[in-house]
């Protein structure tokens, strides 16, 4: 049983991790962090670039595992150890979802999005709808410095 926080490399993921580190402790549960990456590329290389910059499905996966990893190490000074870490190829919603029930999970944590609108996002939305156990969106806060 676990703990799933999301982590989309956004500021509001800090305080989602921080927080879902916080209830897994609580729970005395394992913290699982997870983080999506897309497979699907368009044909040709992005505007303005040639097309040997193209990145290889490896690479993605790299990249991304390296953001997760930068991402709870930033959140979590004194213990990003404890987490375990998991990148999953896909759309975001869908991967946590899935990863949520593969652990068997008691609370899925998600960052909200920043911005004016109190509607969470299409990947909250569609982690909301389709969770089997209950979600927590976190704020993203303020800067007030």
């Amino acid at each position: 049983m676990a703990v799933v926080v999301a982590v989309d490399g956004s500021a509001g993921s800090v305080n989602a991790v921080r927080l879902a580190r916080t209830e897994a402790e609580w729970r005395g549960e394992q913290l699982v962090a997870v983080t999506a990456y897309r497979t699907d590329h368009a044909i040709g290389a992005p505007g303005g670039r040639p097309i040997s910059t193209l990145r290889t499905r490896a690479d993605d996966e790299k990249i991304a595992e390296t953001l997760l990893r930068d991402a709870v190490q930033d959140a979590l000074t004194d213990g990003s150890g404890e987490v375990e870490l998991r990148v999953v190829p896909g759309i975001a919603g869908r991967a946590i979802i899935d990863a949520a029930r593969d652990v068997n999970a008691h609370l899925i944590v998600l960052a909200a999005r920043a911005g004016l609108s109190v509607l969470p996002g299409t990947v909250s939305q569609y982690v909301l709808r389709n969770a089997r156990c209950p979600v927590m969106v976190v704020p993203a806060g303020r800067d007030d410095g």
